[in-house]
């Protein structure tokens, strides 16, 4: 690390604290040479290699646009968005470590976006697992119902079944 004033490769650290949830570490260093302070900031950095064999840095705002696509309409918050997002990025890391194949991320999105919005889920599911006929989305609606009726849905969570009104759902 070069300090900013001198250009000098010699420093120590004075401070270390994680930030971002522990995705990183802001250090605070000081130059031997002049004595100027600096801070540094650590983290590991997650590469997507994409079908085309290109490699590029996992991007957290491009996985909430594209998810975002999917949740337009459907009163998703940003917020909601946010959390969805950490929640994939964190899955990915600790099943494939430091690199991942694009389709694992697209994987990594479908359960967490069922559990946040079947209509959404639905959508991107649409697009990612290219569905080509309405057959294909009864078959995706009957594999959410039975995932409700097994108990793995999340009763109460605001979400709907497609053609399913609020006023169908049992009451819990």
């Amino acid at each position: 690390m070069l300090c900013p004033s001198c250009r000098s490769e010699q420093s120590r650290v004075v401070d270390s604290r994680t930030v971002d949830s522990g995705s990183a570490i802001r250090r605070r260093r000081e130059c031997t040479q002049c004595g100027t302070r600096f801070t540094t900031m650590e983290r590991s950095v997650l590469l997507v290699t994409k079908r085309n064999g290109v490699t590029e840095e996992f991007n957290r705002d491009k996985l909430i646009r594209g998810v975002g696509r999917a949740c337009q309409g459907l009163g998703v918050s940003g917020d909601e968005l946010k959390v969805l997002a950490h929640e994939v990025e964190q899955s990915v890391r600790a099943t494939h470590g430091s690199q991942v194949a694009a389709n694992e991320i697209g994987l990594a999105i479908l359960d967490p976006l069922r559990r946040l919005n079947e209509v959404a889920y639905l959508r991107f599911a649409s697009v990612y697992k290219s569905f080509r006929s309405a057959d294909d989305f009864e078959e995706e609606i009957r594999s959410l119902r039975a995932l409700r009726t097994d108990g793995a849905g999340q009763p109460g969570d605001g979400t709907a079944a497609a053609g399913e009104t609020a006023d169908d759902r049992p009451v819990s």
